[in-house]
């Protein structure tokens, strides 16, 4: 599904299968599915580019989905920026900067649909002037800093007076899953209503006071101020002042809203992957690594490249390491950490993150779920990577260093 929904392909039919074993149980895992898909259509892609003598980003550029092009599984995208990001890889200096002897280059591209649904979020204004904003989403990527945010943005006050909590299902209305990179935009669609709710109130307290229609009174700056001369002449209220005197206005100030959140924009992305390799042993070296991608609107951009970051280094362990480890007797050899061997620091360069910001028309920040796509194109990068620079398709995953001498023995 998600390999081919990157490109306007007028026919294609696709055929997949589930495949059976007995080996230890599976469940999903950061965008389940659509790396290994995406491992074959890129690397596919690569082969074509060395056939046709073309520029493999400019293939993709010619074949790129934009607004209109209906997927092969059915949805029309509408809102997308995958021509952006391709446009932003074209010019950035990681693809233009001439590669060291030895060195081979990648480009790999990433689709996840991304999904809404159902979420719940309760904004209180505390008797102080601080809030609280409790959501039913676990916080595995930074959403609580994201729903304080965006409230406070609402709101018009200072974001560290936003206390942003997790509760539980006792405590709050239905939230679906932390997954399909759904919590900023679904439940930060029901946190955002609920604020503009505890504003509409916020209103009607300050009309209260003032002793004039609620329909004559605005909210700028954090302030409930008279919507014209004619409302009269009064000075500002701020949220504190009107929390002070909630008591005798009508009691606790607070909202709650649950949304079965839709339009949740699709992600797109493009990864560079320069790499060097040990013809000797196998071994790949990441020498330098760009992840581009379109965030829709980043509502904190630094936990935003984090996640990139983190999807990336999670493919690049799946590209060169990860595997599970049989003997002939069907036990597996490496059921620890210590010899699943997962990326570290000392692995990896700083990978670079790259924000392009096309925003989702159907949230009110304009936010698209960004968690996933980034683990999609690593291992195809790295494949193609490792093509250019030994001049040897590595088929197979992962590209452990036997694997790649075999190759290379083989070629």
């Amino acid at each position: 599904m998600c390999g081919f929904a990157l490109y306007d392909i007028p026919n294609i039919d696709v055929l997949g299968y589930d495949v059976v074993s007995n080996r230890p149980k599976v469940a999903a895992y950061r965008a389940p599915g659509a790396p290994i898909t995406s491992f074959g259509v890129e690397s596919a892609l690569d082969e074509l580019s060395t056939k046709l003598r073309m520029d493999p980003l400019a293939l993709r550029q010619k074949n790129a989905a934009k607004n209109g092009t209906k997927t092969h599984y059915g949805p029309t995208h509408a809102n997308i920026g995958f021509e952006q990001v391709l446009a932003v890889a074209a010019e950035h200096p990681h693809w233009k900067a001439p590669l060291k002897p030895g060195h081979g280059r990648g480009l790999a591209c990433g689709f996840w649909f991304n999904i809404g649904g159902e979420s719940t979020a309760t904004v209180h204004v505390n008797e102080d002037g601080s809030v609280t904003i409790a959501t039913g989403s676990p916080d595995i990527g930074g959403s609580r800093a994201s729903m304080a945010m965006m409230v406070a943005e609402v709101l018009g006050v200072d974001v560290a007076r936003v206390r942003a909590t997790v509760a539980d299902t006792a405590s709050i209305g239905f939230t679906h899953l932390t997954g399909g990179s759904r919590v900023t935009f679904a439940t930060g669609m029901a946190a955002t209503q609920a604020a503009e709710r505890v504003v509409d109130e916020l209103k009607k307290r300050a009309a209260m006071i003032w002793e004039i229609s609620p329909d004559a009174v605005e909210w700028k700056d954090g302030q409930a101020v008279p919507a014209g001369t004619n409302a009269g002449a009064f000075e500002p209220l701020d949220l504190a002042a009107i929390a002070l005197r909630a008591a005798r206005t009508g009691g606790p100030i607070n909202a709650e809203i649950s949304v079965n959140a839709q339009g949740a924009g699709a992600g797109f992305g493009a990864h560079i992957c320069d790499v060097s390799v040990d013809k000797e042993t196998g071994h790949v070296t990441i020498e330098r690594y760009t992840a581009i991608q379109d965030v829709g609107k980043a509502i904190h951009p630094s936990y935003v490249e984090g996640q990139i970051q983190g999807g990336a280094a999670q493919g690049i362990g799946w590209a060169l390491n990860e595997e599970y480890i049989y003997n002939d007797k069907g036990q597996m050899e490496n059921p620890g950490f210590l010899d699943y061997r997962c990326p570290v620091a000392s692995d990896l360069p700083m990978i670079e993150a790259v924000l392009v910001e096309v925003p989702n028309p159907r949230h009110p920040f304009g936010v698209r779920g960004v968690g996933e796509v980034p683990i999609i194109p690593p291992m195809a990068a790295i494949a193609n990577a490792i093509r250019a620079a030994t001049d040897v398709r590595v088929p197979d995953l992962p590209m452990s260093p036997p694997r790649v001498r075999a190759a290379i023995d083989k070629a």
